[in-house]
């Protein structure tokens, strides 16, 4: 097994192959913005050394691992036109360099393009992989309506929060790690095990990207930082800082959150020094640790290799840590 930089390689080499540059050039190009705008890599790489971990070779698993990353991209295509975000990893967002009706339509094309690539596997491993796919692709869709949902809800409680990063984030990294046990032919015991580490370690993640939204570097971070603050969203942070506040400091953070979404750095830096003082932004990256910890729970448990426990360990507290 190798380690985490070289399946990034070895995916981004994959990746450069991948054809995009076709006709109509104003619906591929969009395409191929995004894909080749950076990011992390996360969900493919997973894919990738579950492949390894269940005694296949990684090579078999890239079509999977290009499906994910191809799906991913095109939710945040979409995901960036309903949130009217300017920037996507440092850079401008699709519907901002393009137009709203262009990041509509090859977001479209992507979510096909993601299910094209199935067709590269055997029938039974393509049949599986199309099922786990469309269960993920259907949660993703609920977990995004929930946070559209949110935001006119003054009710939203913490359970209800975690279940909508579930589905919005975690769901993918859950299934993507599932995707290379479907292609080395684990059991279904074991495509279970490894799918819930991933499912715990997607919350984990989602919360340290909450936490990031409000206090990471704007240099490293590529979102704007304050976003969410900004679009008045519901984050496990807004929660527990209401749930942790006196009377008067949980009404300056609802009128904070009643105004229409302003870029004011002033609205910001207050949300954000309530954030601190109620509590908040410690609960959270406990709550992040504690996921994490859920996680390294369900990887003891697999009939893997120590060393391989130990790469997907690192990986974990790796990203428990990151600030990008």
């Amino acid at each position: 097994m190798q380690n985490i930089p070289f399946y990034q390689e070895e995916f981004i080499s994959f990746l450069k192959q991948y054809k995009t540059d076709k006709e109509p050039a104003s619906l591929y190009d969009p395409i191929t913005y995004i894909l080749h705008l950076g990011g992390k890599r996360l969900r493919p790489v997973l894919t990738l050394m579950t492949a390894e971990i269940f005694n296949a070779n990684y090579k078999t698993a890239l079509n999977a691992a290009l499906s994910i990353e191809v799906f991913h991209n095109f939710s945040l295509v979409h995901d960036d036109i309903m949130d009217d975000a300017p920037l996507r990893r440092g850079n401008q967002t699709v519907h901002e360099k393009w137009d709203v009706n262009t990041g509509i339509l090859s977001g479209d094309a992507m979510l096909i393009m993601a299910y094209q690539l199935f067709e590269n596997y055997e029938p039974e491993v393509f049949r599986d992989l199309a099922r786990l796919f469309s269960k993920t692709a259907l949660e993703v869709c609920e977990g995004q309506q929930y946070d559209v949902d949110f935001e006119n809800r003054d009710d939203v409680t913490i359970p209800e929060y975690l279940k909508m990063i579930e589905y919005k984030t975690a769901v993918l990294v859950g299934a993507a790690m599932q995707m290379g046990a479907i292609v080395a032919k684990a059991s279904k015991a074991e495509q279970e095990g490894i799918y819930n580490f991933g499912r715990n370690l997607g919350i984990a993640f989602q919360l340290q990207d909450d936490y990031l939204d409000a206090f990471g570097d704007p240099k490293t971070f590529g979102k704007q930082v304050g976003g969410d603050i900004i679009e008045n969203k519901k984050t496990f942070l807004y929660l527990k800082a209401l749930e942790f506040s006196e009377a008067e400091q949980q009404q300056e953070l609802q009128d904070l959150f009643s105004v229409s979404p302003t870029d004011s750095n002033d609205k910001v830096q207050s949300v954000k020094q309530l954030f601190i003082s109620s509590g908040a932004a410690r609960a959270t990256t406990k709550e992040i640790e504690s996921y994490t910890k859920q996680a390294f729970s369900v990887l003891d448990a697999l009939d893997i290799s120590d060393n391989e426990k130990d790469l997907l360990r690192q990986f974990g507290e790796n990203l428990m840590t990151r600030k990008v």
